[in-house]
């Protein structure tokens, strides 16, 4: 059922045929053409179509159209209708073509487009470019004059470092592209333009370095976008979830990230980008299970620090899927493993609480991602108090009011703690979390093992864009290992990604590797 519905919506089996944008014929009339635009765009007051004739040249008539707000209109005013207005006529105006004539000699513009198809101008008019009918013609010029507001670029609140570019990426997909631009300075990184959304329009970039880039894994991404039929792209998200190889599972085979030096990482090491217009978080793949405990700033610090930092997140997995299981395992099938003293205080602590260690252990972990949940949502400077001061505060209560016991709720804390480590794998953990603790409640440890084996089982079978996800996890290989649970020195690293960037795995330029891969 589910593989029916994702079908409709790439557009395979379906019955459905999109909207069509409204046909407009053109004529050499630019009052006929005027009428066929305003009725295109009827009840739309924020459509501007501007009249304007030259002072010399009096068999000149144009129209200007464009959309209040999505243009510079200072630019518009300096740069077209100046220009027009005061334009001379050439001295053999019947042998010349007056359209040419405004593309090539009168208008100011770094960005003049002759256009035929009257679809495609309507698409530039929405885009915030302006349209210039000229009486006496069926064709039209284009110009760039976007002028909409943008939100400067600053750091990402959701990817802050402290070392590293302070640079994020805004909604605009130009200033985004050109972020990527200046930190590869190679003419072998390609934009690829398509407009995806049958209502929305929404333009989609892919962004590749040629000879790193698998050569197959970039057709499909085309493909699968291509075959992408919906109303609307909002944001990336839309995207990242009509395409990506195993959307039921819980861990993500695309990434997403604000910061372009994260994406020009991987550009480099021979993954693919996705650009969406009107978002800042830039999708990446393939994308695999090591890259939760990567982040970039591990490349900025030392090896030996970045190293720490990732075994640190790797416990921190360990602790947040485990902790509760493991407790509830050995406090209700296998108390014989917990030494006597911790067991008897353990005993006396829950001397009185009336629910069960499993219904307290549901109880406590509800209650700190309500507080987390409530916290992320509400302005950084209250959220922040409130999630820790509420965590305290709900905790003591608690146990004073006998609903839970003292060590369910250092258990609940440690796990949430450990949540903060790996903030992308917050909706992963939760899942396989709470899996965990229902077969340990059941089935105590022997339930927890299966657990484990069926993710093992699960991660194993995912791909991503036909990469293993567990790549290289498991490899005897020193080169494949290098990058992975640890950050082996710069000087070490003489291969890209086996698998990813194997069109040309060599990093270094020097001619001598000490080691084969």
């Amino acid at each position: 059922m589910f593989r029916i519905l994702k079908d409709r919506i790439l557009g395979k089996d379906s019955k459905r045929q999109p909207n069509q944008t409204k046909d407009i014929k053109l004529t050499k009339s630019i009052e006929k053409n005027i009428d066929a635009f305003k009725k295109v765009f009827k009840d739309n007051e924020t459509m501007i179509f501007r009249k304007i004739e030259s002072n010399q040249w009096n068999h000149l008539k144009c129209c200007l159209i464009f959309i209040d707000g999505m243009v510079d209109k200072t630019d518009i005013h300096e740069n077209i209708i100046l220009p027009i207005m005061n334009s001379t006529p050439p001295q053999k105006i019947l042998e010349q073509n007056s359209l040419e004539v405004l593309e090539k000699k009168i208008i100011n513009a770094s960005d003049v487009k002759k256009k035929k198809d009257a679809n495609e101008m309507m698409m530039n008019i929405l885009y915030g470019n302006t349209l210039i009918l000229v009486d006496g013609y069926s064709e039209a010029l284009v110009i760039d004059t976007k002028g909409w507001e943008r939100r400067s670029i600053t750091e990402p609140i959701s990817e802050q470092v402290v070392r590293g570019p302070r640079e994020g990426f805004t909604e605009s997909i130009i200033p985004n592209l050109a972020l990527i631009r200046k930190r590869i300075l190679s003419p072998d990184l390609k934009f690829t333009f398509k407009e995806i959304g049958v209502r929305t329009k929404t333009k989609v970039c892919v962004c590749f370095i040629e000879g790193l880039a698998n050569e197959k894994i970039v057709q499909e991404v085309h493909k699968r976008l291509d075959d992408i039929q919906i109303d609307a792209i909002l944001e990336s998200g839309y995207i990242e979830e009509l395409i990506e190889d195993a959307p039921l599972s819980p861990f993500a085979t695309i990434g997403n990230t604000e910061r372009p030096d994260v994406v020009a990482g991987n550009l480099l090491e021979g993954r693919i980008g996705i650009i969406v217009d009107g978002t800042p978080f830039v999708l990446t793949l393939p994308y695999l299970f090591i890259e939760y405990f990567q982040a970039n700033e591990d490349y900025y610090n030392t090896f030996i620090y970045s190293s720490i930092n990732r075994v640190l997140k790797v416990l921190a997995f360990f602790l947040s899927t485990s902790v509760p299981a493991i407790y509830v395992a050995l406090a209700t099938f296998h108390q014989e493993m917990i030494p006597t003293p911790l067991i008897l205080s353990i005993s006396a602590a829950r001397e009185g609480v009336p629910f069960p260690t499993i219904v307290e252990a549901l109880m406590m972990l509800l209650a700190f991602e309500l507080l987390r949940e409530g916290g992320v949502r509400l302005p950084a400077p209250i959220g922040s108090t409130i999630g820790f001061v509420g965590a305290i505060i709900l905790g003591q209560a608690a146990v004073d009011a006998r609903f839970v016991s003292a060590p369910i709720v250092i258990v609940a804390a440690l796990t949430g703690i450990t949540n903060f480590l790996i903030p992308k794998m917050i909706g992963p953990l939760i899942i396989v979390r709470i899996i965990f603790l229902l077969l340990s409640a059941f089935l105590g440890l022997y339930g927890y093992i299966f657990g484990v084996i069926g993710l093992f089982i699960h991660l194993m079978s995912i791909r991503s864009f036909g990469v293993p996800y567990m790549t290289p996890i498991g490899s005897i290989k020193m080169q494949d290992i290098k990058d992975t649970f640890i950050r082996a020195p710069w000087w070490y690293m003489y291969y890209r990604p086996k698998l990813i960037g194997d069109k040309n795995p060599i990093r270094k330029k020097d001619s001598e590797i000490p080691e084969k891969r």
